[in-house]
Protein backbone atom coordinates (compact mmCIF):
# COMPACT_ATOMS: atom_id res chain seq x y z
CA UNK A 1 0.00 0.00 0.00
CA UNK A 2 1.39 3.53 -1.24
CA UNK A 3 1.66 5.59 1.97
CA UNK A 4 2.63 8.72 3.14
CA UNK A 5 3.62 9.20 6.98
CA UNK A 6 4.01 12.69 8.28
CA UNK A 7 4.75 15.23 10.99
CA UNK A 8 1.06 17.37 11.14
CA UNK A 9 1.80 20.85 12.32
CA UNK A 10 -0.62 23.42 10.55
CA UNK A 11 -4.34 24.77 12.05
CA UNK A 12 -5.65 22.63 8.64
CA UNK A 13 -3.82 19.56 8.77
CA UNK A 14 -4.92 19.05 12.91
CA UNK A 15 -8.47 19.70 12.06
CA UNK A 16 -8.13 16.29 9.69
CA UNK A 17 -8.07 14.07 12.99
CA UNK A 18 -11.64 14.66 14.42
CA UNK A 19 -13.83 12.94 12.36
CA UNK A 20 -10.78 9.93 12.17
CA UNK A 21 -11.09 10.20 16.28
CA UNK A 22 -14.69 9.98 16.35
CA UNK A 23 -14.51 7.18 14.25
CA UNK A 24 -12.39 5.20 15.92
CA UNK A 25 -13.67 5.55 19.46
CA UNK A 26 -17.43 6.11 18.43
CA UNK A 27 -17.03 9.35 20.91
CA UNK A 28 -16.16 13.14 21.37
CA UNK A 29 -12.98 14.16 19.96
CA UNK A 30 -9.94 15.81 21.73
CA UNK A 31 -10.80 20.10 20.83
CA UNK A 32 -8.78 21.29 18.24
CA UNK A 33 -7.49 24.23 19.78
CA UNK A 34 -6.35 21.19 22.82
CA UNK A 35 -4.68 19.68 19.60
CA UNK A 36 -2.97 22.72 17.91
CA UNK A 37 -1.65 24.16 21.11
CA UNK A 38 -0.21 21.34 21.81
CA UNK A 39 1.81 20.68 19.10
CA UNK A 40 3.02 24.18 19.10
CA UNK A 41 4.54 23.53 22.73
CA UNK A 42 6.63 20.55 22.58
CA UNK A 43 3.80 18.00 21.16
CA UNK A 44 3.95 15.84 18.57
CA UNK A 45 0.67 15.05 15.85
CA UNK A 46 1.71 12.77 12.48
CA UNK A 47 -0.64 11.10 10.01
CA UNK A 48 -0.48 8.68 8.15
CA UNK A 49 -1.95 9.09 4.29
CA UNK A 50 -3.61 6.69 1.62
CA UNK A 51 -4.10 8.44 -1.57
CA UNK A 52 -4.12 11.71 0.34
CA UNK A 53 -6.93 10.20 2.70
CA UNK A 54 -6.07 10.23 6.27
CA UNK A 55 -6.37 7.32 7.63
CA UNK A 56 -4.29 7.05 11.00
CA UNK A 57 -2.32 9.39 13.30
CA UNK A 58 -0.80 9.67 16.47
CA UNK A 59 -0.54 12.14 18.60
CA UNK A 60 1.50 12.82 21.78
CA UNK A 61 2.51 15.96 24.13
CA UNK A 62 4.74 17.09 26.64
CA UNK A 63 5.03 15.35 30.06
CA UNK A 64 7.06 16.51 33.37
CA UNK A 65 7.63 14.19 36.45
CA UNK A 66 10.37 14.18 38.80
CA UNK A 67 12.59 16.79 37.34
CA UNK A 68 12.41 14.67 33.66
CA UNK A 69 10.37 16.19 30.61
CA UNK A 70 9.05 12.99 28.50
CA UNK A 71 6.99 12.73 25.63
CA UNK A 72 3.54 11.31 26.56
CA UNK A 73 1.94 9.40 23.65
CA UNK A 74 -1.69 9.88 23.89
CA UNK A 75 -3.62 8.57 21.13
CA UNK A 76 -2.81 5.95 18.21
CA UNK A 77 -5.83 6.03 16.41
CA UNK A 78 -6.14 3.70 13.03
CA UNK A 79 -9.13 3.73 10.73
CA UNK A 80 -11.74 0.33 11.21
CA UNK A 81 -10.83 -0.50 7.15
CA UNK A 82 -7.61 -0.11 7.13
CA UNK A 83 -6.29 -1.71 10.47
CA UNK A 84 -4.05 -5.08 10.95
CA UNK A 85 -1.45 -3.52 8.02
CA UNK A 86 1.09 -2.39 9.93
CA UNK A 87 0.00 0.92 9.76
CA UNK A 88 0.46 1.58 13.99
CA UNK A 89 3.84 0.13 14.03
CA UNK A 90 5.26 2.89 11.04
CA UNK A 91 3.27 5.71 12.80
CA UNK A 92 5.52 4.78 16.17
CA UNK A 93 8.32 4.34 14.12
CA UNK A 94 8.14 7.44 12.60
CA UNK A 95 7.27 8.78 16.27
CA UNK A 96 10.35 7.74 17.48
CA UNK A 97 12.32 9.40 15.02
CA UNK A 98 10.97 12.63 15.74
CA UNK A 99 10.85 12.45 19.13
CA UNK A 100 14.79 11.89 19.49
CA UNK A 101 15.15 14.84 16.89
CA UNK A 102 12.87 16.62 19.73
CA UNK A 103 15.58 15.63 22.29
CA UNK A 104 13.03 13.22 23.80
CA UNK A 105 14.77 10.35 25.56
CA UNK A 106 11.25 8.84 26.90
CA UNK A 107 8.05 7.85 25.53
CA UNK A 108 5.45 6.94 27.58
CA UNK A 109 1.78 5.86 26.69
CA UNK A 110 -0.59 3.66 28.55
CA UNK A 111 -3.10 1.06 26.82
CA UNK A 112 -5.34 -2.03 28.08
CA UNK A 113 -3.58 -4.91 29.50
CA UNK A 114 -5.98 -7.34 28.03
CA UNK A 115 -6.14 -5.77 24.13
CA UNK A 116 -3.63 -8.74 23.10
CA UNK A 117 -3.03 -7.09 19.57
CA UNK A 118 -1.69 -3.55 21.33
CA UNK A 119 0.00 -5.29 23.48
CA UNK A 120 2.05 -7.22 20.81
CA UNK A 121 2.90 -3.99 19.37
CA UNK A 122 3.84 -2.05 22.04
CA UNK A 123 6.15 -5.04 23.98
CA UNK A 124 7.51 -7.23 21.04
CA UNK A 125 7.71 -5.06 18.09
CA UNK A 126 8.32 -2.13 19.25
CA UNK A 127 10.05 -3.00 22.74
CA UNK A 128 8.65 -0.95 25.06
CA UNK A 129 8.33 -2.33 28.76
CA UNK A 130 5.75 -2.17 31.50
CA UNK A 131 6.30 -2.14 35.36
CA UNK A 132 3.22 -0.15 36.39
CA UNK A 133 -0.25 -1.25 36.44
CA UNK A 134 -2.61 1.42 36.56
CA UNK A 135 -5.94 0.47 38.45
CA UNK A 136 -9.46 1.91 37.00
CA UNK A 137 -7.33 4.82 35.63
CA UNK A 138 -10.24 6.92 33.46
CA UNK A 139 -13.18 5.40 36.07
CA UNK A 140 -16.05 4.12 34.09
CA UNK A 141 -16.34 4.95 30.03
CA UNK A 142 -18.82 4.28 27.69
CA UNK A 143 -17.30 4.28 24.26
CA UNK A 144 -17.59 1.10 22.24
CA UNK A 145 -13.93 -0.11 23.21
CA UNK A 146 -14.12 0.21 27.00
CA UNK A 147 -17.90 -0.22 27.87
CA UNK A 148 -18.29 -2.89 30.58
CA UNK A 149 -15.00 -3.17 32.33
CA UNK A 150 -12.49 -1.24 34.58
CA UNK A 151 -10.61 0.97 32.89
CA UNK A 152 -7.31 -0.86 33.97
CA UNK A 153 -4.10 0.52 32.22
CA UNK A 154 -0.22 -0.75 32.04
CA UNK A 155 1.53 2.49 31.73
CA UNK A 156 5.02 2.30 28.82
CA UNK A 157 7.84 3.05 29.33
CA UNK A 158 9.77 3.20 25.35
CA UNK A 159 13.32 4.44 26.45
CA UNK A 160 14.41 5.62 22.89
CA UNK A 161 17.95 6.02 22.97
CA UNK A 162 18.45 2.12 24.68
CA UNK A 163 19.99 -0.91 23.55
CA UNK A 164 16.68 -2.71 24.33
CA UNK A 165 14.88 -0.13 21.62
CA UNK A 166 17.83 0.48 19.37
CA UNK A 167 18.86 -2.96 18.87
CA UNK A 168 15.81 -4.88 20.05
CA UNK A 169 17.40 -6.45 23.25
CA UNK A 170 15.81 -9.38 24.81
CA UNK A 171 17.59 -11.23 27.37
CA UNK A 172 19.06 -14.39 26.92
CA UNK A 173 17.93 -18.08 27.95
CA UNK A 174 15.19 -16.91 30.40
CA UNK A 175 12.99 -20.16 31.40
CA UNK A 176 9.81 -18.57 31.58
CA UNK A 177 7.67 -20.60 34.21
CA UNK A 178 3.65 -20.54 33.64
CA UNK A 179 2.05 -19.77 37.09
CA UNK A 180 -1.69 -20.03 35.67
CA UNK A 181 -3.19 -22.99 33.20
CA UNK A 182 -6.17 -22.57 30.93
CA UNK A 183 -9.50 -24.52 30.49
CA UNK A 184 -12.12 -23.45 28.25
CA UNK A 185 -15.75 -22.87 28.83
CA UNK A 186 -18.73 -24.27 26.85
CA UNK A 187 -18.98 -21.98 24.48
CA UNK A 188 -14.71 -22.40 23.94
CA UNK A 189 -13.79 -19.43 25.62
CA UNK A 190 -10.63 -19.66 27.34
CA UNK A 191 -10.40 -19.22 31.61
CA UNK A 192 -7.85 -19.40 34.09
CA UNK A 193 -8.23 -22.46 36.13
CA UNK A 194 -6.88 -21.23 39.49
CA UNK A 195 -8.13 -18.91 41.52
CA UNK A 196 -5.62 -16.68 41.72
CA UNK A 197 -4.00 -15.58 45.55
CA UNK A 198 -1.02 -14.81 46.54
CA UNK A 199 1.90 -15.90 44.32
CA UNK A 200 4.93 -17.64 45.13
CA UNK A 201 7.61 -15.42 43.25
CA UNK A 202 11.23 -16.28 42.73
CA UNK A 203 11.91 -17.51 38.96
CA UNK A 204 13.93 -15.32 36.67
CA UNK A 205 10.63 -15.04 34.15
CA UNK A 206 6.94 -15.74 33.85
CA UNK A 207 4.33 -16.21 31.00
CA UNK A 208 0.78 -14.91 31.67
CA UNK A 209 -1.95 -15.28 30.00
CA UNK A 210 -4.07 -13.04 28.17
CA UNK A 211 -7.39 -13.91 25.86
CA UNK A 212 -6.58 -12.79 22.39
CA UNK A 213 -10.10 -11.27 21.35
CA UNK A 214 -11.37 -9.35 24.76
CA UNK A 215 -13.97 -7.68 22.81
CA UNK A 216 -15.54 -10.90 21.46
CA UNK A 217 -15.43 -11.95 24.93
CA UNK A 218 -17.31 -9.30 26.22
CA UNK A 219 -20.09 -9.72 23.87
CA UNK A 220 -20.31 -13.43 24.40
CA UNK A 221 -19.70 -14.27 28.19
CA UNK A 222 -19.16 -10.24 30.11
CA UNK A 223 -18.58 -11.69 33.22
CA UNK A 224 -15.90 -14.21 32.15
CA UNK A 225 -14.30 -10.44 30.94
CA UNK A 226 -15.06 -9.28 33.88
CA UNK A 227 -13.32 -11.97 35.85
CA UNK A 228 -9.60 -11.80 33.39
CA UNK A 229 -9.88 -8.49 34.28
CA UNK A 230 -9.62 -9.02 38.02
CA UNK A 231 -7.51 -11.87 37.77
CA UNK A 232 -5.03 -10.56 35.56
CA UNK A 233 -5.02 -7.48 38.15
CA UNK A 234 -4.30 -9.73 41.19
CA UNK A 235 -1.29 -11.09 39.10
CA UNK A 236 0.24 -8.47 37.49
CA UNK A 237 0.40 -5.81 40.47
CA UNK A 238 2.19 -8.55 42.49
CA UNK A 239 4.36 -9.52 40.11
CA UNK A 240 5.08 -5.61 39.20
CA UNK A 241 5.65 -5.01 42.91
CA UNK A 242 8.35 -7.83 42.94
CA UNK A 243 10.39 -6.14 40.71
CA UNK A 244 9.41 -7.94 37.06
CA UNK A 245 8.41 -6.19 33.80
CA UNK A 246 6.28 -6.95 31.08
CA UNK A 247 9.13 -7.65 28.16
CA UNK A 248 6.82 -9.31 25.25
CA UNK A 249 3.73 -11.34 24.16
CA UNK A 250 4.33 -15.10 22.90
CA UNK A 251 1.67 -15.77 20.36
CA UNK A 252 0.96 -19.42 20.52
CA UNK A 253 -1.19 -21.51 18.05
CA UNK A 254 -1.13 -24.58 20.94
CA UNK A 255 -3.53 -22.67 22.84
CA UNK A 256 -6.63 -21.43 21.60
CA UNK A 257 -7.47 -18.06 22.30
CA UNK A 258 -4.64 -17.12 24.30
CA UNK A 259 -1.50 -15.56 23.92
CA UNK A 260 1.67 -14.81 26.90
CA UNK A 261 3.13 -11.96 28.50
CA UNK A 262 6.55 -12.55 28.98
CA UNK A 263 8.20 -10.83 31.77
CA UNK A 264 11.80 -10.45 33.47
CA UNK A 265 13.48 -9.33 36.29
CA UNK A 266 13.52 -5.23 35.53
CA UNK A 267 16.78 -5.23 36.98
CA UNK A 268 18.09 -7.20 33.96
CA UNK A 269 16.85 -4.49 31.37
CA UNK A 270 19.68 -2.43 29.56
CA UNK A 271 17.59 1.27 30.09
Amino acid sequence: MDLVIRKLTTIEEVRLIKPLEEKVWQSDAVPLHQLYTAVQNGGLLIGAFHEERLIGFSYSFPGFQDGSVYLCSHMLGIDPDYRSQGIGRKLKERQLILAEQMGYELVVWTYDPLESRNAYLNLTKLHGICSTYLENWYGEMADGLNQGLPTDRFKVEWWIRSKRVQSAWMPDAVLFEQPCSISYTASGNPQIKEEIGQLCLGADGYEIPVPTDIQQMKKAEPALAYKWRMQLRTIFQQLFAAGYAAVGVRRTQQDKGIYYYQLVRRESLPL
